[in-house]
C-alpha cells in the first residue's frame, strides 16, 4: 500500500503524506478515536522537529504511519518514536504506548511500573507485591529490582518482578544494548522489560500483540552500526522533546510550521 500511495502521488516526503488519498487510506484504518487529520499533523510535526526524517524513503515513512494508523496511535515522540536510519524510517513503541494500548482492552483498571531501590521498603511474597514504600527525603540508593502490577476491573491483580540481574541479560542479548535508551533511560527500559513479560499473561487485544511484535525489538532486527546510529538520534530526540510533545493543534498540516 505505501509503494502504491508513493508512485501515485510523488513530490516531496511532507507533500505526499499532506495528499487526499492519504489522508484517505490513513482514515480506512484509524479507530474511531482519532481523525486522519489530528494524526497527520502529528505526523507532518515529527518531520518539523527531526528534519531528518524527511530524507527517509516515501514507502518507510507511510508504512510506518500506517503501522501506527492500524494501532491507533500517533507518532508524537512519547508513546510511538519515528527513527530514521539512514534512508528508512523506523517505528518503536515505547512503554507508555504499550500502556495505552492494554488500558484498551476494557479489562484493566490501572497500570503500574517502578524500580526498587536499595533505601525502598519492599514486600514481595508469593507473587503479589504487599509493600513499596519511598522515602524521598533520602537517597533511594541503587535499583535492584523492577516490577509492573496490573490492576483489573473486578479488582485482582497480575505481577511481574525481575531482578536487575534478570534486566541486565535482557539488555545484554539485545542488540542495541549498549547504545540508546538502554544507556540514557536505564529505569524506563527496565520497566518496559518487566511490564513487556508480565504482558504475556494478559488477556489483550490483538493490536496489543502486533505492537509487541512490531516494537520486539526492532532494533535488534537492525545491523549493529544502525543500532549505534539510531541511539543516537534517540538521544537527540529525548533533547528535542523535552519541551513537551509534539501539539497536533499548533502544527499547519499544509506547511508543517508552529502556528500561534
Amino acid at each position: 500500500m505505501a509503494n502504491d500511495l508513493t508512485k501515485s502521488n510523488g513530490g516531496t516526503l511532507r507533500a505526499v503524506i499532506t495528499s487526499d488519498e492519504v489522508k484517505a487510506r490513513i482514515q480506512e484504518v484509524l479507530p474511531t478515536h482519532l481523525k486522519a487529520e489530528r494524526f497527520l499533523r502529528v505526523a507532518v510535526g515529527a518531520l518539523t522537529r527531526n528534519p531528518k526524517l524527511a530524507e527517509c524513503t516515501q514507502p518507510s515513512f507511510l508504512r510506518c504511519l500506517l503501522d501506527l494508523s492500524a494501532l491507533g496511535l500517533e507518532p508524537d515522540g512519547r508513546r510511538a518514536h519515528l527513527i530514521p536510519y539512514g534512508k528508512d524510517c523506523t517505528l518503536i513503541v515505547d512503554y507508555k504506548g504499550l500502556a495505552e494500548l492494554a488500558m484498551r482492552s476494557g479489562v484493566i483498571s490501572n497500570i503500574h511500573a517502578d524500580v526498587v531501590c536499595e533505601n525502598d521498603v519492599f514486600e514481595y511474597d508469593m507473587g503479589e507485591i504487599k509493600k513499596h514504600s519511598i522515602d524521598f527525603r533520602k537517597q533511594r540508593g541503587n535499583v535492584y529490582a523492577v516490577y509492573a502490577v496490573v490492576t483489573f476491573k473486578d479488582g485482582t491483580r497480575k505481577t511481574e518482578v525481575l531482578s536487575r540481574d534478570e534486566v541486565e541479560s535482557v539488555r545484554k542479548r539485545s542488540r542495541a544494548g549498549g547504545s540508546g535508551p538502554w544507556v540514557t533511560d536505564w529505569n524506563e527500559m527496565a520497566k518496559k522489560t518487566a511490564f513487556r513479560r508480565l504482558s504475556k499473561w494478559l488477556p489483550l487485544s490483538p493490536e496489543y500483540h502486533d505492537a509487541l511484535d512490531r516494537d520486539g525489538d526492532a532494533l535488534d532486527r537492525m545491523p549493529a552500526r544502525a543500532v549505534r546510529t539510531t541511539g543516537s538520534v534517540l538521544d537527540s530526540l529525548a533533547d528535542d522533546l523535552e519541551g513537551g510533545p509534539i501539539d497536533a493543534e499548533a502544527v499547519d498540516v499544509g506547511t508543517g510550521e508552529a502556528t500561534e
